[in-house]
């Protein structure tokens, strides 16, 4: 092995592959970092702008300084075992200065640099909510009940079908799909900032509730030369919804499923599901979400004793094949105050 090749040709450390280690290290810029940073951010959601694109943030100021700290830390491809450390301070609302501290190994050699990195906070209303504070919308979402007005809880379950829709698209990616509003007039409107999130709210609500939907679509202007639509989904709920229970003028009917001309019941008598036609001079008695707790006082000979939740007087009921009280234990009643009687429904 030749000299030249055993050791250093600057400070004659021993070296196996021409200059030491040392050497190198202390020969090398290994931090290179960015003088300032800048964050464009939404003050109202707190988005992030990164170049033309706008994206969710979901951690804090403190972690996303940090982060655009290291992203302003230019380090050498070779340095190794790196640590990090920073002092974040705030010199104004706009303007924070972080200082750094770097470790790691170069060649061989532990190195140690310092650093100061300006971050500016720039505020800028990110493009949904601009959109949402500009009053824009491209749907609406009308959700009327066919002969009858909406219920508390269809309009509670539509909108919180909504809001979760809302949730899921965003946690997506899809920045626009937004609520822009819901308004109870004759049932509910909910106001949607996307056609997909429209469509998707639709598909739900008519799955949890039944009905049917149509489509109005209407041009409202041109965007980079192609037609804007706005369009209202036209939502119709059934009739009768699901948990109601009917005189059909024969017999207590509870309704089990909606959807198309006939409806799956449930025969509060002789117990078992069938599937009926609706006719129009069905009554509402309640809904089953709306039946009381009854108290048993007695079974004999195929009667079932009943005491009135409200008036506490002793009501008598056939009994019924599919259940099977025992005294002292509770039944769920419905009152029909036209035939002044209580149906049990379970």
């Amino acid at each position: 092995m030749r000299i030249q090749e055993s050791f250093c040709p600057r400070c004659g450390a021993p070296a196996t592959d021409g200059i030491c280690g040392r050497c190198r290290a202390a020969g090398t810029r290994w931090l290179l970092p960015d003088a300032r940073v800048t964050c464009i951010h939404c003050p109202t959601c707190g988005s992030l702008c990164h170049g033309a694109t706008w994206t969710d943030a979901s951690c804090s100021r403190e972690d996303l300084a940090e982060q655009l700290v290291r992203s302003a830390l230019h380090l050498h491809p070779d340095l190794t075992d790196i640590r990090v450390t920073l002092t974040l301070r705030d010199l104004s609302t706009t303007r924070s200065l972080a200082d750094v501290q770097v470790t790691g190994t170069l060649y061989g050699q532990p190195v140690e640099g310092a650093a100061q990195v300006e971050i500016a906070w720039k505020g800028e209303q990110c493009d949904r909510c601009s959109r949402i504070s500009g009053g824009y919308y491209e749907g609406v979402v009308q959700i009327r009940a066919d002969g009858r007005e909406t219920s508390p809880h269809e309009r509670e379950v539509a909108a919180r079908i909504a809001v979760q829709v809302e949730d899921t698209l965003q946690a997506a990616g899809e920045r626009l799909a937004f609520i822009s509003g819901i308004e109870e007039k004759e049932g509910l409107d909910i106001i949607v900032g996307s056609h997909r999130m429209g469509q998707v709210i639709v598909q739900q609500v008519v799955g949890a509730l039944g009905g049917q939907c149509t489509v109005h679509p209407k041009l409202v202007g041109e965007r980079d030369g192609r037609p804007v639509y706005r369009i209202t989904y036209s939502v119709r709920l059934p009739r009768w919804k699901k948990g109601d229970v009917v005189w059909t003028g024969k017999e207590y009917l509870e309704v089990r499923e909606t959807g198309g001309r006939e409806v799956k019941a449930f025969d509060l008598a002789g117990g078992g599901t069938k599937s009926v036609a609706p006719v129009p001079d069905w009554r509402l008695v309640g809904n089953v979400r709306e039946a009381m707790d009854a108290v048993v006082a007695y079974t004999d000979r195929g009667v079932i004793g009943l005491l009135d939740p409200v008036t506490w007087s002793s009501v008598e009921n056939r009994a019924l094949p599919w259940i099977s009280p025992r005294e002292g234990g509770m039944l769920r009643v419905l009152r029909d105050t036209v035939r002044g009687n209580l149906v049990i429904v379970g």
